[in-house]
């Protein structure tokens, strides 16, 4: 992907001080993209996250949002098809997705019209910035789902399992919450596997299988479609909250 930097994403609206790197816009949306945008991503806010509708950083209220529902969270969606599937799969459950690229928000705003989801709510922009307003210990499960590479070691620590993230993402999931990473990149399998603990996770993990196999409700995303076609290998990665 091209690399580009700046501040947190979306109009300035992020921390000021956190330097944000990826995508946040591809060349072109489509016109029922834009519709979806315009017409549907406001209404799908988990409420205010950003600094400039929330500089007090008040927490959200989830009861609010899902009632009594589990939370569950999902870091970067991609174009939302993993996303929409758990949704469907999981009625009882209320989810938000994080995405920073405008392209991949827009993907999901319509297969959330053709699905008729009606538990997913939208950050379009940096998940530090929900982390901040997530309640402690309120998030029952979480996907990472072939995040960004950062093939460069330079740029390693720009990978989401680092401290940066991995002491919030610890703060908002309760005991016993899942956390799923799935990559085809064995260097970052083994950053995942050496810091991901270190902050109150347990690898769950008996033998080979419980890596190389997918979970029983996975489908598999366009990103690892892509890397099968290439030749790479993906790995499945469950963790358990302390």
């Amino acid at each position: 992907m091209p690399e580009k930097k700046g501040k947190s994403p979306h109009h300035g609206s992020g921390a000021p001080w956190r330097n944000f790197y990826g995508r946040l816009k591809g060349k072109h949306l489509r016109p029922s993209q834009k519709t979806y945008l315009d017409e549907d991503l406001a209404a799908l806010s988990p409420g205010p996250v950003d600094w400039d509708a929330n500089p007090e950083r008040r927490n959200l209220d989830l009861k609010a949002l899902f009632g009594d529902r589990p939370l569950w969270l999902e870091i970067g969606f991609g174009g939302g098809e993993h996303l929409v599937h758990q949704a469907e799969q999981n009625r009882e459950a209320g989810f938000i997705g994080c995405e920073p690229y405008i392209n991949g928000v827009a993907m999901l705003l319509g297969k959330i019209r053709a699905a008729k989801c009606d538990n997913i709510r939208i950050h379009p922009g940096d998940v530090r910035d929900l982390f901040d307003v997530l309640p402690d210990a309120s998030v029952a499960k979480a996907f990472l789902l072939y995040p960004d590479p950062w093939p460069k070691k330079r740029h390693h620590r720009r990978r989401f399992v680092t401290a940066e993230h991995m002491e919030p993402l610890a703060r908002v999931m309760r005991p016993g919450a899942i956390f799923r990473v799935a990559t085809d990149i064995p260097d970052y399998v083994r950053q995942t596997l050496e810091t991901v603990p270190k902050h109150g996770f347990k690898w769950l993990c008996e033998g080979p299988e419980d890596w190389r196999q997918p979970w029983d409700d996975w489908i598999s995303t366009r990103y690892e479609q892509k890397a099968l076609r290439e030749g790479r290998v993906p790995h499945y990665l469950t963790f358990q909250r302390d």
